[in-house]
């Protein structure tokens, strides 16, 4: 986050290379019991993955795989108009460390060695080469991928390779980036199909949505990459926007919204922005918060609500919050009488910092929204005000992204957000325990940002 105003860059049309990995409404979804539902898993029989094993990630990829075919012969045809026609080249699991030439006498997809699919995944169409419209991955990196983010990530992306193969059937938007964050919406809309229990061999429990959250983050590009590179994929949030859209809206939002229009937030750093990741320092940060708040709601005020907006002060506090608060070890407060924002300097601000410095600047917009809900004459204290309050959270970031603040935002500045939201959303002393998972509270941040004031329940 920076102090002064950047040019916001355009999505240019790029050639598609290969396609590898690398409003306040919310709903409650997947199984809620702590057990696995019964799995009936695909024998090899009936879906062949070529080098696959007994292990239990070629198991959860085949059943992936299985209810993917599924999906999209129902999906295909309702929301694109054709039938779904099967991968003519096939699937191939690989452990690239010890891959048996034998097993793949002409490479795996499109004819690529088998060492090529190390640490990725990857689906390929080359008529020219042999095994084109197929899907490759090595296993050992699902299985780690899964032993830290969760059992359903090898599924996951199985769903997002499989978009690709959708949009080889029915046309891809063009650049890399919104190729593959379209393929994380379409892998979205299945795994909603997952998450409501409609699919024969996959299940997808809700706590294990916040885990595939956060294994976005070692799926993004990395910070400061640029938008239009050639195999762009995405930053944090413009992946997990996409994956969350589809989930929301269905594959109509994935087949309508991924035109050169959408708004993305992937960017370069700026000249010096590197030495510092485009982080402020934190005295400068807290300059920034104190001015960019009040400047991007007092003109909402005016121009949407019709009043002059009455600024809250923000103060910073020492460990134990002021008397106002109903619990001292609150960490965020909103003192309505003496209309001031309280953030904890000691046991929140600096871990909030560590993750970047537009997580703490999120962090202090949740107590500040609900400061404008008070001027509004809405609720505060209950679920709909803190709803409201992680929505417009969302608001104010895209605020600061569009220049309509006198600060700049700087690449990974709303990436940080999604961290603030999924490492601090279930800690009653920063958000307040009303019953929202870390998904709920980025996907409410999310329509804040997207969708604008109207997502916020606050009358606009």
């Amino acid at each position: 986050m920076n102090g002064q105003r950047r040019r916001r860059w355009a999505v240019l049309p790029a050639l598609l290379a290969m396609l590898t990995l690398p409003a306040c409404s919310i709903v409650v979804v997947g199984q809620a019991s702590p057990a696995q539902p019964p799995v009936t898993d695909v024998g090899g029989g009936e879906l062949t993955v070529v080098g696959a094993t007994d292990d239990a990630v070629d198991i959860l990829a085949r059943n992936a795989l299985a209810d993917l075919e599924d999906f999209w012969t129902e999906q295909l045809p309702e929301v694109f108009g054709q039938q779904w026609s099967p991968l003519e080249g096939g699937y191939f699991s690989v452990d690239p460390g010890n891959a048996d030439p034998a097993v793949y006498p002409d490479g795996i997809g499109c004819g690529s060695d088998p060492s090529e699919v190390e640490d990725n995944a990857f689906y390929c169409l080359d008529p020219s080469a042999p095994h084109s419209d197929s899907i490759s991955y090595d296993r050992t990196f699902l299985a780690e991928l899964g032993e830290e983010f969760g059992r359903f990530i090898p599924a996951l992306v199985m769903s997002h390779e499989f978009g690709h193969a959708v949009q080889a059937r029915v046309g891809s938007p063009g650049a890399s980036i919104l190729a593959e964050t379209q393929a994380d919406c379409l892998a979205g809309t299945w795994t909603r199909w997952v998450a409501d229990g409609q699919a024969e061999h996959s299940t997808l429990r809700t706590p294990e949505l916040d885990e595939l959250l956060r294994g976005y983050l070692l799926l993004r590009d990395p910070v400061g990459t640029d938008i239009n590179a050639q195999e762009a994929h995405g930053s944090y949030f413009d992946r997990v926007s996409a994956f969350q859209e589809g989930f929301d809206s269905g594959a109509e939002a994935c087949r309508d919204n991924f035109g050169v229009d959408r708004v993305l937030t992937q960017n370069e750093f700026s000249p010096g922005e590197q030495f510092t990741g485009g982080n402020a320092s934190y005295p400068d940060l807290l300059d920034i918060v104190d001015r960019s708040l009040p400047e991007a709601f007092e003109p909402a005020f005016d121009q949407v609500f019709g009043a002059p907006f009455d600024a809250p002060a923000i103060e910073p506090f020492d460990g134990e919050a002021p008397g106002c608060a109903t619990d001292p070890g609150q960490d965020l407060v909103y003192c309505a009488d003496d209309r001031v924002v309280g953030f904890d300097e000691t046991d929140l601000a600096p871990d909030a910092y560590e993750l970047g410095d537009f997580a703490l600047a999120t962090a202090i917009a949740l107590p500040y929204g609900l400061a404008v809900r008070d001027q509004l004459g809405l609720s505060t204290d209950d679920q709909d005000a803190v709803r409201s309050a992680v929505c417009l959270s969302g608001w104010y970031a895209f605020q600061v992204y569009d220049q309509q603040t006198s600060v700049g935002i700087s690449p990974g500045d709303v990436d940080e957000s999604v961290q603030f939201l999924l490492t601090f959303g279930d800690d009653p002393s920063v958000v307040p325990a009303v019953g929202l998972t870390g998904f709920q509270l980025v996907d409410l941040f999310r329509n804040g940002f997207v969708e604008g004031l109207p997502a916020c329940d606050v009358g606009a």
